[in-house]
C-alpha cells in the first residue's frame, strides 16, 4: 500500500477525535479576537462557547490564513517521514490559502525530488469540507493509491452540497454582507437567510425565509431535492453549528426521520473559530452528497 498522508486545515471543522480516528493531518488557521492572535485549533485553546460569547459581547474578530513558510514547515514534517501528501484546501472562493500551499509545494519538491505533493481546491468549507476528507479517508483505507484518490477528489468535490442558514444577522451587518437597514428589518421580521455554496466555491444567498421553524424545514427540503438517490440517500450527513446546538439537533432529527437509509446518525460538529469569525453565532450548516453543483 502506498505511504501517503491526507491533509487539510482546521477549517474542515471536524472534532479532534474525528481527525485522529480517520488519520487525517491538519494545519491550523489563525484568528484575532480584539487584536490578540489565537490558533484555530478545534476549540482546544479557546472553547467554542467562550469564543462565541466573546463575539456576542462585541469582540472584534479577524482571521489569518496559513502562509507559505508555515506550509513549508508543516509539509516538510510529513515528507521527512517518507510520505507523499494529498492536501485539500479550503475553498478558493473564500480564501487565497491555496496559493500559499502551491508555493510551498514547488519549493519542497526541489528539496524532496522523490516525493509527490498533490493539492486540491475543495471548493467547500466547514464540515462539508470535512465530509470530503472523511470520504477520501474511506478510499485510502480501501487501498486506493495517492493519484487515484486525488483524481476522485477532483472529479467528485462538486457533488458535495453545502446549505447554511443564520438566525442572527448581527455579524452579516458587521461584516458588510448586508446593510444596517436590511439587517434591522430582517431582524424585526425574523428573516433567516438560506445560503449555499456555488460551483466556484462562493457562498451565495438564495432565499430569505421568515422564521426559524420554516427555515429548518426548508434546509431539509434542499436535501430532499438534491441528495444522491433523494429520500433513499445512503451516504453520510454532517452538520456544523455556531453556538446553536438545539437548532442543529432539530435539523438532524428531521433528516434522520426523512432519510431512513442514512449511513449512521447525522454527525454534528461546531463551526470553528475561523469560519465562525465571519458567520458569528446562530448559523447551522448542512452537508451531504448529491447532484453536481452547477451554479
Amino acid at each position: 500500500m502506498e505511504n501517503y498522508a491526507l491533509s487539510c486545515y482546521s477549517t474542515a471543522d471536524l472534532s479532534p477525535e474525528h481527525f485522529k480516528e480517520r488519520d487525517i493531518s491538519f494545519i491550523c488557521f489563525h484568528y484575532y479576537l480584539d487584536g490578540v492572535e489565537y490558533t484555530d485549533d478545534l476549540g482546544q485553546s479557546m472553547p467554542f462557547d467562550v469564543f462565541y460569547a466573546r463575539m456576542k459581547e462585541g469582540a472584534d474578530t479577524k482571521t489569518s490564513q496559513v502562509n507559505a513558510g508555515e506550509f513549508m514547515e508543516y509539509f516538510r514534517s510529513i515528507l521527512i517521514q517518507g510520505k507523499d501528501i494529498l492536501h485539500v484546501c479550503l475553498s478558493s472562493g473564500l480564501s487565497g490559502v491555496v496559493n500559499s500551499a502551491e508555493t510551498a509545494k514547488e519549493a519542497l519538491l526541489e528539496e524532496f525530488p522523490d516525493r509527490k505533493i498533490f493539492i486540491v481546491d475543495s471548493l467547500g468549507a466547514s464540515s462539508g469540507y470535512g465530509l470530503l476528507m472523511d470520504r477520501l479517508a474511506d478510499l485510502r483505507d480501501e487501498g486506493k493509491g495517492l493519484e487515484e484518490v486525488y483524481q476522485w477528489a477532483e472529479a467528485h468535490k462538486l457533488n458535495l452540497h453545502h446549505w447554511f442558514f443564520s438566525t442572527d444577522l448581527t455579524f452579516y451587518v458587521k461584516g458588510g454582507r448586508i446593510s444596517k437597514v436590511s439587517g434591522w428589518f430582517g431582524t424585526a421580521l425574523e428573516i433567516c437567510p438560506l445560503l449555499n455554496m456555488d460551483h466556484t466555491g462562493h457562498l451565495i444567498p438564495r432565499f430569505k425565509i421568515r422564521g426559524k421553524k420554516k427555515v429548518i424545514r426548508e434546509i431539509v427540503k434542499k436535501m430532499e431535492l438534491f441528495a444522491e438517490n433523494r429520500l433513499d440517500y445512503s451516504g453520510k450527513c454532517f452538520i456544523s453549528h455556531s453556538d446553536c446546538y438545539n437548532d442543529a439537533r432539530k435539523v438532524a432529527d428531521m433528516i434522520e426521520e426523512r432519510f431512513p437509509k442514512l449511513n449512521g446518525k447525522v454527525v454534528i460538529n461546531s463551526v470553528g473559530t475561523t469560519i465562525g469569525s465571519h458567520t458569528g453565532p446562530g448559523t447551522v450548516a448542512l452537508f451531504f452528497w448529491g447532484d453536481t453543483r452547477k451554479d
